[in-house]
Formats: C-alpha cells, sequence, structure tokens
C-alpha cells in the first residue's frame, strides 16, 4: 500500500511538472495577446471586425510596429522622427515626461546601449547577503558631488518577477562582476534559485568595470 501510495504521489507530480510551466506560460501568453487585442478599439467602428479573432489585434500591433520602424529607418523617416521629438518636448509637463521616457527605451532597447549587459554580484539588503544585480551606467549631475569614491548604477530586481525592482547606487569597489550571461541571471532570478546556471571553468579576473 505504501509502495502504491508512493508511486501515485510520484505521477502526480510528475504530471505537475509537466503542466504548471505549460499552464504559466499560456496564461502570460493569453495576458499578453489580451492586451494587446485592445488595440482594436482604437480603430474607428466601421473598421473593427464583426466577429472577434482572438490574436487579430496582437498581430496588427505588431505590423504596425513593423511598419513604423521600416518608415523611420531611413533618411527621411529619421528626419521626421526628429522633428516629432522636437516637438513634443516643447509642450508643457509631457515634454520632460517624454523625454524621460525616450532616454531610457532607447538605452534599454538600442543595440549599443550598455544597461543590462553584464550580471553583478553585490552585498544587499545588508553586510553578508547577496544578490544579483545588474549594470545600468554610472551615476550622474550633482549626485556624483555628493558620492565618495567611484560608484557604479545598478539594478536590482525582485524575485520571481524582474520587472520590478531597486535602483542603487554602490561603491565600485563592492561589486564582483559575474561570468554569466543576463538571459542565465535572470532565470536563476524569476526561478528563486531553483535553476542554477551551468558553472564556468575559473577565468582571469576582468579589469575593473
Amino acid at each position: 500500500m505504501t509502495i502504491k501510495k508512493a508511486t501515485f504521489k510520484s505521477v502526480f507530480l510528475t504530471g505537475l511538472l509537466v503542466l504548471v510551466p505549460l499552464a504559466i506560460t499560456l496564461w502570460v501568453l493569453n495576458l499578453v495577446i489580451g492586451t494587446m487585442d485592445q488595440t482594436l478599439l482604437l480603430l474607428p467602428t466601421a473598421w473593427r471586425p464583426d466577429v472577434r479573432i482572438p490574436g487579430l489585434g496582437a498581430i496588427l500591433t505588431l505590423a504596425f510596429i513593423f511598419v513604423v520602424g521600416l518608415l523611420t529607418h531611413n533618411f527621411i523617416g529619421q528626419k521626421l522622427v526628429v522633428w516629432w521629438n522636437a516637438l513634443v518636448r516643447r509642450i508643457p509637463i509631457v515634454g520632460p515626461l517624454y523625454s524621460s521616457i525616450q532616454q531610457v527605451s532607447d538605452t534599454l532597447l538600442s543595440s549599443n546601449g550598455n544597461a543590462f549587459r553584464k550580471a553583478l554580484l553585490i552585498e544587499y539588503p545588508r553586510k553578508g547577503s547577496w544578490t544579483i544585480a545588474f549594470l545600468t551606467g554610472i551615476p550622474g549631475g550633482d549626485v556624483v558631488n555628493h558620492l565618495p569614491g567611484e560608484h557604479v548604477s545598478v539594478y536590482v530586481p525582485t524575485t520571481p518577477n524582474p520587472t520590478s525592482g531597486f535602483f542603487l547606487m554602490v561603491p565600485k569597489s563592492e561589486v564582483i562582476e559575474l561570468d554569466m550571461t543576463v538571459d542565465a541571471a535572470l532565470k536563476y532570478i524569476v526561478s528563486m534559485g531553483v535553476v542554477a546556471p551551468v558553472a564556468n571553468s575559473r577565468r582571469p579576473i576582468d579589469p575593473p568595470l
């Protein structure tokens, strides 16, 4: 009886291990596609399809993004983008907000940006407690005048949702650069440490950040 009970438990857990990741993945995809489908509401009523087709809004959104990127990829499109940015930045309240968001998006999405290019190990939230962070740059503005020594800006994501976290400025000497890709570090964080990255062979210490 004990053996049968153990076998039943093992089979049940095996089924959970297969279905839970699939269910969560489908839930996330449904959330994303459902949100993108709401873009159909931006179309004139006459243009909206009579029958609701799941995913149609997501396809139109992706197509629209691609077309915008295609149009702004040439010289004329780039000039229009510059003109548009200059126009929006002159609008009170909206201008500063738009500029800030644009700088962040350019840093995160640009292939030439350096944000989230390095996984780091820092002591946080207290001495003796370590966590993974991502290098986002160096402090700027008047902040630099009040920091003793050289510091770096890092982003410490929360678990299991890495889209929220904390922005910290820590001494450069207290930051350890990891021999780990950003993707591997994110998986490690999202899995709450369960999915550990494959250990690489020891390599020479990199130059300081």
